[in-house]
């Protein structure tokens, strides 16, 4: 009992000093193992292996445990080992062959062995030894409870063990095997690191290059050698930081598997297929022996890839195997920078399988997109026939006033708005023509009329507080306003519209069952395009809002204990035509979400769509009251009411 227990802790020894050695078990591993019955006197391990595919024994005899035979692939070597001697007539033993490495090991007592070094990965290779025969020990000398990968044999004593094995493509195989299931796709990387050769290794499915990063160095810049020689493109490039040295060592050996093709990394159920695909290209790095993670700066893989349609983003994404036994890649860990259409960059902190992930741009769906753009066609008609109307009733009432500094703003300000709503109708016809160049213009003229608008309420804003705390110095000339209000938008326009490609067709999709997306010339859906809007468009629409509702509170604080205020049954008209005027109902867009999204979206499009009839509105109003005002023109009431009309129409 107590010699049976000793044998099990002897095997279990010699595992580990396998798996200590860098050796891994495969379906293509052989291991034998059992137990030496010899002599008291001197012993020796004796070997003689050749090239080949044929058989290979292993016998023992009183002095000595031979091997022989043709297996190898590329190693030839014979000679002879004088073993330790040790107490006892009996030793364990084990023989390891990798075929793939060309590994040859001998593990006798604890100590190992190699006949045969790793001379790389091996083309083809013996696999599969079988015993095919075997010898009884005809003397009390041989080999008890022969075994093979653990599976005992027998428990007789044998003189000699034979075995016979077939010749097959290493490389092929393991590539076939590393495909059969998606967590055996890093046994190809453990079996470069392995083979124990430093730079490039060849296989069927991928390319792998071992390389020593020593500490202190400034990292290391790696390409991979074109996989065609017709029609060769960019291969991935791949920094590696000097923080993948641990601590505490000199160097750290680094492996780099490349894949052109992403066959073994393609997600199971076409479902997920159709909503996401990988590019061609997989790499895999991994440092010897550790885990790296949380690197302080990170791994950068540059890919070179086709260009996506326009309708498609590309996403650095990862996989690990540790984590996720089947494929499933996650955005965590890695940053994505597009640096132009046809090359991404990716940057990781940590170590694993990389790859581009293409993926269906996320598209905004707005809700009731049909019954938006009918109820914005004519609210913006109204506004159209409203700011004409109200543009000559202005031009009128300045030349009745005489020097009014508030009408040329007003007048100016309809302008703008005539021109946001008119181009605004026209956009989704000539967005229908599908003429770019045509459309680029018309997006162009669509964003200069947006920003006169925004920038005219801006000016409308200035004067009312000019003109409400009585400022003495005067208003600046109306041509340097125009200036301002027509000029200042013209250039921004100019500017980038000549020098980045930010408009263009656009399409908004509705999240109804309507498939047909509304189209329409404006900035276009791009990276560029998106800042460019934020920039100049939710910035200023921010600060204008912000602006118009501080006026409106001042306004309000002006006038709201005259008593002529409070009976004014039209008070609260002039103060939504004052909203309107500083641009404080553009404030909705910010509202835009959780469960008033819809109805908010509604209000937003009724109430901008007809600024220019509020406007319109609240001047005729006023223009009647003021009527009023003049015919009873002895009261004191109505000089009061008068007064206070004044105040408005010049605010």
């Amino acid at each position: 009992m107590k010699q049976e227990k000793s044998r099990e802790i002897l095997r279990l020894a010699v595992l580990l000093a396998l798996l200590r050695h860098g050796v891994s078990e495969t379906d293509r591993d052989f291991r034998m193992c059992g137990t030496w019955e010899h002599g008291w006197g001197s012993r020796n391990l004796w070997f003689d292996v050749k090239k080949g595919c044929e058989t290979v024994s292993v016998a023992a005899n009183a002095s000595t445990l031979s091997i022989s035979g043709s297996i190898m692939g590329s190693c030839e070597n014979s000679s002879s080992i004088p073993l330790d001697s040790a107490q006892g007539n009996t030793t364990h033993f084990c023989v390891f062959f990798d075929p793939l490495l060309d590994l040859l090991q001998v593990e006798v007592r604890g100590q190992n062995h190699t006949l045969c070094r790793p001379a790389g990965l091996q083309e083809s290779c013996c696999t599969g030894l079988s015993r095919i025969d075997n010898k009884s020990a005809s003397e009390k000398y041989g080999i008890w409870n022969g075994s093979i990968r653990g599976d005992l044999m027998n428990m007789d004593r044998h003189k000699i063990y034979m075995f016979r094995g077939e010749n097959n493509s290493c490389k092929a195989d393991l590539c076939s095997e590393a495909g059969e299931k998606p967590e055996q796709v890093d046994s190809i990387e453990k079996a470069v690191m392995r083979s124990g050769k430093m730079g490039k290794t060849d296989l069927p499915c991928a390319q792998g290059s071992v390389m020593e990063l020593k500490k202190g160095s400034h990292g290391l810049d790696v390409t991979f050698p074109p996989t065609k020689r017709e029609h060769p493109k960019p291969t991935p490039l791949v920094h590696l930081p000097p923080s993948l040295v641990s601590s505490g060592k000199r160097s750290a050996k680094v492996v780099l598997t490349y894949f052109s093709e992403p066959t073994l990394f393609q997600k199971r159920g076409g479902e997920e297929r159709r909503k996401e695909r990988v590019l061609k290209e997989v790499v895999g790095i991994s440092v010897e022996n550790e885990v790296i993670s949380g690197l302080p700066e990170p791994v950068r893989i540059t890919f070179h890839h086709d260009t996506v349609s326009k309708n498609e983003t590309t996403q650095c994404v990862s996989w690990d195997t540790r984590k996720d036994p089947e494929v499933e890649w996650r955005k965590e860990g890695c940053e994505t920078i597009r640096k132009f259409p046809s090359e991404t960059e990716c940057r990781c902190d940590h170590l694993t399988y990389f790859a581009i992930l293409v993926q269906l741009k996320p598209r905004v769906k707005v809700p009731h997109l049909v019954a938006l753009t009918y109820i914005s066609a004519v609210c913006c008609a109204v506004s159209v026939f409203s700011c004409i109307i109200l543009i000559f009733a202005l031009t009128r009432a300045q030349r009745r006033s005489g020097q009014d500094q508030s009408s040329p703003i007003h007048r100016s300000l309809a302008v703008a708005l005539l021109l946001l709503t008119l181009l605004f109708l026209l956009t989704g016809v000539l967005a229908s023509l599908e003429n770019h160049s045509l459309c680029i213009a018309m997006g162009a003229l669509l964003h200069y009329a947006l920003l006169c608008s925004f920038t005219w309420m801006a000016i409308e804003v200035f004067n009312a507080f000019w003109l409400i705390y009585r400022v003495l110095k005067p208003l600046p000339k109306h041509y340097a306003l125009n200036l301002m209000g027509f000029g200042l938008p013209a250039g921004l326009v100019i500017l980038f519209g000549s020098t980045c490609d930010v408009y263009g067709l656009r399409e908004i999709e509705s999240s109804d069952e309507t498939t047909i997306p509304h189209k329409m010339c404006w900035i276009k859906n791009t990276t560029s395009g998106s800042l460019f809007h934020y920039g100049t468009n939710i910035s200023f629409l921010a600060c204008l809002v912000c602006a118009g509702v501080a006026m409106l509170c001042l306004v309000l604080r002006k006038v709201q204990n005259r008593t002529e205020w409070k009976q004014n049954r039209v008070a609260f008209l002039s103060l939504w035509g004052l909203s309107c005027l500083f641009g404080s109902t553009w404030g909705l867009a910010f509202l835009d979400f959780g469960a008033l999204s819809v109805a908010v979206l509604f209000l937003c499009s009724i109430l901008n769509s007809l600024q220019g009839f509020f406007l319109m509105l609240r001047f005729c109003i006023l223009e009647m009251m003021r009527r009023k005002s003049a015919v009873a023109d002895g009261s004191s009431s109505a000089s009061t009411r008068q007064h206070m009309l004044q105040e408005q129409e010049k605010s």
